[in-house]
């Protein structure tokens, strides 16, 4: 079960991973002894799965952003279970969701732009026989992007 200190490490990671154990016991009110025993149990129980550093897509080319919907011509579990793990491999796409609705997959893709993005339908996407349809929304502005929980509004 996690406590409000708990809770307050973990709001403060997804802000900054990069604080050292000494800096976060500062900010928590708590000896490092404590903090490290307290991250350390959040790592192994899965609270915190990885550290990362955020890139900046435009500076990188790869800020040509497109959700990019898809339907397959059936569904089970074998066609799921493939269909996955052939997106995992790809590195344009960074997130990969199943889905209700009218579509099985909502897929985030960056690229550096709209030429490379039809080419990336084509021979990449195109090569599945279980592909039915794919519908395109491309990203025009990011109006809010976070990458953490609410951690505030999370249950103790």
């Amino acid at each position: 079960m996690l406590d409000a200190k708990d809770l307050e490490i973990l709001r403060i990671l997804q802000q900054d991973g990069r604080l050292t154990t000494k800096e976060m016991a500062a900010r928590v009110n708590l000896s490092t002894t404590p903090v490290y025993e307290r991250i350390r149990r959040l790592e192994r129980s899965g609270y915190i799965e990885r550290y990362v550093a955020i890139l900046n897509a435009e500076k990188l080319n790869q800020g040509f952003v497109v959700f990019c919907s898809v339907k397959l011509k059936r569904v089970n579990n074998a066609i799921a279970n493939d269909f996955a793990e052939f997106v995992r491999n790809i590195p344009e796409v960074t997130e990969c969701y199943n889905i209700s609705g009218a579509f099985d997959y909502l897929l985030k893709v960056h690229c550096p732009n709209m030429k490379y993005y039809q080419r990336f339908v084509l021979e990449v996407l195109g090569r599945l026989d279980t592909l039915a349809h794919i519908e395109s929304t491309f990203v025009m502005e990011s109006v809010k992007h976070e990458y953490g929980v609410d951690i505030l509004h999370s249950a103790l």
